[in-house]
């Protein structure tokens, strides 16, 4: 490293943020960016480790401590090239990915962790700026055809590297605009709708053909795909959403997070909208959940200017330091403030939700709620919890959300039409080694296979899987797998 010993000397540092009261008035991104110096100081604080952690932490095998070496010495390209050869989508992951290599960074046994997630984002969008980026197809082509099902990161890679190896590639997309969860549910101020259709434009280029407002199994039988296609990928995510079944929920005003943020972003974008609509400018907000999408909730209904956003999480507040349970290098379950709560929200922790309550209209006017204490084991496992006796108290609220994660693959229609096998869990059943389902020539990727989870993990699951439809289709493959790292390995 040019710098070995920039982690003793400098602190970790992140891009200056609007003020919460500035960035709630609009729906932009709100993350600005480092001067030169201060990226490459970041880069710098990379230990040049033995054994870096960071790509074990790190779904896609990501080459960290080299492309930081290229960013300390300003070798814009070759950073590029390295963040390139295992990541399609740098400029999503440097903004809504978690970062569980900053977790796995062994930095972060003691101090702060390298930046790694904003360093990324920078190299992306210099190799923008500087023309880097250029579509990749190559100029053989191979005589096979392959259809993607679903737009998402999962889609969107698998299609990427399909194109890469010289295969025809067709996506098909409900909606009428590619790009799935991260089109229609992450917000536009984590995710600006420009970066997609940035990149959409270089798939474009590469031939990547999309064929949007088509839902296979209703507008297109499955059969038509097995017909005109040498093999087909499934990558439609896992959008069953768990629902939340106690007394009062037929009541209005009680909603799922995810059609919510989807009407939002359709909003932003000036796409009609259906249904009820759905803005809660003057009412108070509970959502029920502490994930992300959770967060993303409370984040869209402080820009909705609704008059207050309270937040329950069923399970115990985590601690502030790592606790024994999750030592280095595994994600930390601790306590994190989003940027979103940042903006305005009322936690509660350890609270059970009993039952919604309405007004004479048939409306929510309050919930019912107590506070629960956890039992756990050595590991942090919940084991079961009791409810704290005289607790039990209203939360008034005019609007609900259930932001309760997702229980697998929509049902009907297209797994209903292929036949495809599940698991135990309702995911389309496939193995890691494969990702071939039980129905001859068709591979799955992303949530569909393993539930819900990370965009970098989609982006992962939708280059291994490309990596298997090659074989597939060619006897052979030239992808790279996150196995293998390459040329800076």
């Amino acid at each position: 490293m040019a710098h070995i010993t920039g982690f003793k000397e400098f602190a970790r540092e992140l891009p200056p943020k609007a003020a919460p009261q500035e960035r709630v008035q609009h729906n932009q991104e709100f993350v600005g960016r480092y001067e030169q110096a201060q990226l490459t100081t970041q880069a710098a604080r990379c230990m040049n480790c033995g054994i870096p952690f960071c790509h074990a932490g790190c779904p896609l095998g990501n080459i960290i401590p080299e492309f930081n070496e290229a960013v300390h010495r300003q070798d814009w390209e070759q950073a590029y090239q390295i963040l390139a050869a295992t990541n399609n989508f740098p400029e999503f992951t440097g903004r809504i990915c978690p970062a569980p290599c900053e977790a796995a960074c062994v930095l972060s046994i003691n101090r702060a962790p390298v930046a790694i997630e904003e360093i990324e984002k920078h190299i992306i969008e210099l190799a923008f700026a500087k023309g880097y980026v250029r579509p990749t197809s190559p100029v053989l082509k191979s005589d096979r055809a392959v259809a993607v099902v679903g737009s998402g990161p999962a889609g969107l890679a698998a299609a990427a590297q399909l194109v890469r190896a010289g295969h025809a590639v067709t996506v098909f997309e409900r909606d009428e605009r590619p790009g799935g969860l991260l089109r229609y549910g992450v917000p536009d101020f984590k995710l600006e709708k420009w970066v997609i259709d940035r990149r959409l434009a270089l798939l474009e280029a590469d031939g990547v053909q999309f064929r949007c407002g088509v839902e296979i199994g209703r507008d297109l039988p499955a059969a038509d795909l097995l017909r005109d296609f040498d093999a087909v990928v499934l990558a439609g995510g896992a959008l069953a959403p768990r629902d939340l079944p106690i007394d009062g929920r037929e009541l209005q005003g009680i909603h799922q997070a995810m059609p919510y943020l989807t009407q939002h972003n359709r909003r932003v974008a000036g796409q009609p909208i259906e249904g009820e609509e759905l803005h809660f400018a003057g009412e108070d907000v509970v959502v029920i959940g502490s994930g992300d999408t959770g967060s993303d909730c409370v984040g869209t209904a402080n820009r909705q200017q609704a008059r207050s956003v309270t937040q329950f999480a069923q399970m115990n507040e985590p601690a502030a330091e790592r606790p024994a349970h999750t030592p280095w290098p595994l994600e930390p379950a601790i306590f994190r403030t989003s940027t979103s709560h940042e903006e305005g929200c009322q936690r509660y922790w350890g609270i059970k939700t009993k039952a919604f309550l309405g007004d004479a209209a048939g409306r929510v006017r309050a919930l019912l709620v107590s506070d629960i204490s956890w039992e756990t084991d050595v590991l942090g496992r919940r084991l079961g919890f009791q409810e704290i006796e005289g607790s039990a108290r209203e939360i008034p609220a005019q609007r609900v959300l259930l932001a309760l994660g997702f229980t697998g693959p929509e049902p009907g229609g297209l797994l209903q039409q292929l036949g495809a096998a599940l698991d135990e869990r309702g995911n389309v059943r496939a193995s890691e080694q494969d990702y071939q389902t039980s129905v001859a020539k068709v591979f799955v990727a992303g949530d569909m296979r393993r539930g819900q989870s990370l965009v970098v993990w989609a982006i992962s699951e939708g280059r291994e899987a490309a990596r298997q439809v090659d074989q597939f289709l060619m006897g052979k493959t030239a992808l790279p797998s996150k196995h293998a790292v390459g040329m800076w390995a």
